[in-house]
């Protein structure tokens, strides 16, 4: 026996496996003391049986038998039946479960050819089933065992979220690694009752950061579930999913913008999302726009800034294409272009307004940014006593919280405070306001406006105006 135990270890370190586990078998007779083991010759080899149910997708032990290597399967149906509780004349269908690990093995055997043309050894183990017809074949999921234990070595746990919610556990399915991108919304829409899988949209997890990866999986742009889990070299279990209102495929041809549009008399702002082709420009979000806003001129012109912030980094050019406009992390804003932009003098000048404060602890100054920022035109000549009258006037500030305001012009990022009698259309150099400002007229003033905050996407940008939301 030792000598067994110690070729069997052989065996175990060949393959690296630091365990080696035995199970002792032990047959009792009817005084209950155990049995001696039945004469084994060389012909004669000890397979396992397992059972297979189609129905149940359930394998189960069945037992062992001692055959003769040059026998056949064939000879030995009639204990295999009853081995499983079958009746002795029952169709049945061997595999040899060859391995399971790192891929699945398991083939047909012959049951007219000997067990050891089929290659078949002491401790082998042989499942069967009974045969199925092909119509029942087609309503089982795993109608063999070569497909069950396929399915056994891929299956897998996936834990879904709503991206709205991507913290919270939503529902889990059990799945197949091998599913196809199809097989998945299929699924996913039969567990939410949805009737149209391709308006399921699903986002892969980011392992490290523990949230939905930034971009959404494209419409079969994965072949497999397993490809969807994967991140780097880790696999998740986590997919998040969202129901959209038009398929899939119709909206990766449309591109969407959430535009924030600022109304030019109402305290109001008002968050649209608009939908167009890929193709589409600038101009056609503006006209698109147009007919969804309450303007408060029928011929108002409109542009679109990019605020990121609370500076404006870009008046985007009307005939720009929207295909890469990205309003991931910072705030597409919509505005009436005011009458007296529209005809700037020479000397005139375009200067963006943003409200700032100073962070003074530790002696380090600091500029933090809030509230709106605007453009305002300053004229030729015009001194800041008169452009504070205009200022006051648009923002409507009370008047004794104005006087505690502080004007500043600033220039990568230091402040050279102002007096009422600084002329400013000097100070400021003429630009192109296509790009980014580099200098702007600052408002120093305390943060005490009560804020609204809105999510009009990820980044987090708060308006001081009441907010409506159209989706």
């Amino acid at each position: 026996m030792h000598t067994h135990v110690g070729t069997l270890r052989e065996v175990s370190n060949k393959v690296h496996n630091a365990e080696l586990k035995l199970f002792l078998e032990v047959e009792l007779g009817l005084d209950l003391r155990p049995i001696a083991l039945p004469d084994k010759t060389k012909e004669d080899i000890l397979l396992f049986f397992k059972l297979y149910d189609p129905e149940k997708a359930e394998l189960r032990y069945a037992g062992r038998l001692f055959v003769k290597s040059m026998g056949k399967p064939i000879e030995y149906l009639s204990k295999l039946n009853e081995m499983a509780g079958y009746a002795p004349d029952e169709e049945i269908e061997l595999y040899e479960e060859i391995k399971f690990e790192p891929s699945v093995m398991c083939e047909p055997i012959d049951k007219k050819g000997t067990f050891r043309s089929s290659q078949l050894e002491d401790g082998d183990i042989v499942c069967f089933q009974k045969a199925l017809p092909l119509e029942s074949s087609e309503q089982y999921p795993y109608p063999d065992v070569p497909s069950f234990l396929e399915y056994v070595h891929n299956r897998q746990v996936v834990r879904f979220r709503s991206l709205e919610k991507p913290k919270e556990e939503d529902f889990s399915l059990e799945m197949s690694k091998l599913y196809t991108y199809d097989d998945v919304v299929e699924r996913v829409a039969e567990k939410l009752g949805l009737d149209d899988p391709s308006k399921i949209r699903l986002t892969s997890h980011n392992c490290y950061s523990q949230q939905p990866k930034p971009q959404p999986i494209k419409y079969r742009g994965v072949e497999h579930l397993s490809d969807m889990l994967v991140h780097y070299n880790q696999i998740s279990d986590i997919l998040y999913y969202e129901v959209l209102d038009i398929p899939l495929p119709e909206l990766q041809g449309l591109k969407t913008l959430k535009i924030a549009f600022h109304h030019a008399l109402k305290d109001e702002v008002v968050i649209h999302t608009i939908r167009l082709p890929k193709q589409s420009t600038v101009g056609d979000v503006l006209t698109d726009l147009k007919t969804k806003v309450e303007l408060s001129d029928p011929n108002a012109e409109l542009r679109l800034l990019e605020v990121f912030y609370h500076k404006i980094y870009k008046i985007f050019p009307l005939g720009e294409k929207i295909e890469n406009i990205n309003d991931q992390y910072w705030t597409l804003r919509a505005e009436e272009i005011p009458e007296e932009e529209k005809n700037l003098g020479p000397n005139d000048r375009l200067v963006h307004v943003y409200h700032f404060t100073k962070d003074t602890a530790q002696n380090q100054m600091q500029i933090l940014n809030f509230g709106e920022p605007f453009f305002l035109v300053i004229h030729e000549g015009e001194n800041l006593a008169n452009i504070k009258v205009r200022i006051q006037k648009k923002l409507q500030v009370p008047d004794e919280e104005f006087a505690k305001w502080k004007f500043a012009f600033l220039s990568l990022g230091r402040p050279e405070y102002l007096q009422d009698s600084d002329i400013l259309s000097s100070r400021f150099q003429r630009r192109d306001v296509y790009g980014a400002w580099e200098q702007y007229l600052g408002l120093e003033h305390s943060d005490s406006t009560p804020k609204r905050a809105y999510a009009a996407n990820q980044n987090r940008h708060t308006f001081e105006k009441p907010v409506k939301i159209y989706n």
